[in-house]
């Protein structure tokens, strides 16, 4: 059996990620040391697909014993959107025994400093990383993402997130010295001299309410930027989506111990059907952080109530793209079907409205007319995701009854571009797989406008006809401003337009993205590079991830005493 690892030899182990990671950050260059390809797994320690795949299975239907303080009760009920009962129980806390118990450990965790709490996060995910193929099972069970993007976007991609957090919490907590020497001439008389020592500490206990569709992707930023910046970490995963939040608990907890800190600065609160605990712990004094990932409705809510905590969100928006002019229609067509159909739309940054002018547009292949537009966008859909394989790789599964409610919903809107169908999956017959719907509107029409004005998550998009760019622009600045936008898309060749949209989105606070025709995708963003959000507009007050994500989950204390 191997020796526990001590602090020492985690920042040899680690402490050479972590210097490249702080590089990244600042150069903004790409960067990931975890690798993508299913394939690179399988050696020094990581599972490979078929172990993976093995350790997922023979998770079902068992208890995942995380040995909390304070368990009262064993709870569970996760079904795949594949249709498998997962079976999985787990604890279900007396919070007034955990938030104790986590609270215990704090101290020697703080007192740790941040490059050794750095090297502990980084050990964890390293330890997360070699499970890769299993947490993508857990991530597909879940949340109803193809295999593939389960890998990527729950696997490296989320762990990219978390240590791009912890890179982000060491520079903010190094930014001051430890210590300082302070002297004040005095003229003639005996200079003032101080001795100064500066403390991180945190704020308290840190909750992190993951989502039900990306739970580890959007949930390792704040787990991450807390537990680096001293903070004990209560996680409330999704009813739906606890098994790959849980199974990153109990990684979390093993590191800790064999480091020789309290495993309770990490923990588990999983609830039972119906139970809600979310608003009654977002309000204990205790937890003086919290980040969430999901509705407005209730991200608005923790951020009126629990004044207590210092609130990060990530809500929801609706995301513009502006159609005005090409110089390569066939890219466009293609890249905006791609990013109509991964993951059937359930994805934050998924487009839903795309402006374009009713006397169309102009294109290298001639000038398009709105209608062509429209139909020759839905054939790009139709022809990405004719073959029913290749449907089922992008589209993945309905994540849940809501969302299948508002697809079926969607065609009585307005008319139909391109009609939803039902692709069957032989691997999983009973799981929900539908192609994008794209329903045309009129702008000007106020019985339109209610539509596309409104959030419709899911495989749901509108092709709305403006009278000019000048409208589309004005309209984009009116959606922003209004009701948030995670991501906003724009093709033109006039330079006039650009530069109008790119006003917008400074303005409003916006990430934009203008001509994207080949692999890249707007609803996708890269760690260490891309901001995920910007904190600026309604659909959330935080960014994954930048120092303003992580400056605030600690405070610096000053011990001064005179020389």
């Amino acid at each position: 059996m191997a020796a526990e690892p001590t602090a020492h030899e985690l920042i040899t182990r680690h402490r050479p990620t972590l210097d490249r990671a702080l590089e990244a950050i600042r150069t903004r260059a790409y960067w990931s040391p975890h690798p993508e390809h299913p394939k690179a797994y399988g050696e020094n320690g990581s599972l490979d697909a078929a172990a993976g795949k093995a350790a997922f299975d023979a998770l079902l239907g068992t208890r995942l014993d995380l040995g909390q303080p304070g368990t009262d009760d064993w709870v569970g009920g996760e079904v795949s959107p594949y249709g498998i009962e997962l079976g999985v129980t787990y604890p279900h806390a007396d919070i007034d025994v955990l938030l104790p118990a986590m609270k215990a450990g704090q101290r020697a965790w703080r007192d740790a400093g941040p490059e050794t709490r750095a090297v502990v996060c980084l050990e964890i995910l390293k330890r997360i990383s070699d499970r890769t193929h299993e947490f993508a099972h857990a991530v597909m069970h879940t949340s109803g993402q193809a295999f593939m993007m389960a890998f990527q976007a729950g696997g490296p991609h989320a762990q990219d997130r978390g240590l791009e957090a912890v890179a982000y919490a060491y520079a903010e907590q190094v930014r001051t010295p430890g210590t300082a020497e302070w002297t004040k001439p005095q003229g003639k008389r005996d200079p003032l001299s101080l001795t100064k020592r500066f403390v991180p500490v945190p704020r308290g206990i840190a909750l992190v309410i993951g989502c039900n569709t990306f739970p580890t992707w959007n949930g390792y930023p704040g787990l991450f930027a807390s537990l680096a910046t001293g903070n004990a970490v209560l996680v409330k995963p999704h009813p739906r989506a606890v098994l790959p939040l849980a199974l990153t608990v109990r990684i979390a907890r093993e590191v800790l111990a064999e480091t020789g800190f309290d495993p309770n600065l990490v923990a588990l609160a999983a609830e039972r059907p119906g139970e809600g605990i979310a608003k009654t712990l977002a309000t204990r004094p205790e937890i003086r952080i919290i980040d969430y990932t999901g509705s407005t409705a209730f991200g608005d809510w923790l951020e009126a109530n629990a004044r207590q905590a210092q609130v990060y969100t990530e809500k929801a928006g609706v995301n513009t793209v502006i159609v005005e002019s090409t110089d390569d229609y066939r890219g466009m067509l293609s890249n905006l079907a791609f990013s109509l159909s991964l993951y059937s739309g359930q994805m934050c940054t998924t487009p839903q409205n795309l402006l374009i002018p009713r006397d169309g547009i102009r294109t290298d292949q001639g000038p398009k007319s709105f209608d062509e537009v429209t139909a020759d966008l839905a054939k790009a859909v139709e022809g990405l995701l004719g073959d029913d394989a290749r449907a089922n790789a992008l589209l993945g599964a309905i994540v849940n009854p809501d969302v299948k409610a508002r697809l079926e919903a969607a065609a009585s809107l307005g008319e139909v571009a391109l009609a939803s169908r039902e692709v069957t999956n032989p691997d999983f017959p009973d799981a929900v797989v539908r192609t994008p719907v794209i329903v045309k509107l009129d702008g000007a029409k106020p019985d339109a406008e209610a539509a596309y004005m409104s959030e419709c998550f899911g495989p749901v998009s509108f092709a709305v006809a403006v009278d000019s760019a000048a409208d589309a622009v004005e309209l984009l600045r009116r959606t922003i401003r209004e009701k948030g936008a995670m991501t906003v898309s724009a093709y033109t060749t006039d330079q006039e337009v650009e530069q109008a949209v790119q006003e917008v989105c400074l303005e409003e606070a916006a990430q934009l993205s203008l001509n994207l025709t080949g692999g890249v995708y707007v609803n996708q963003t890269a760690a260490f590079s891309d901001f995920h959000g910007s904190g600026g507009n309604p659909a959330a007050n935080a960014t994954l991830t930048d120092g303003a994500f992580v400056a605030n989950r600690f405070r610096m204390v000053e011990i001064r005493r005179e020389a």
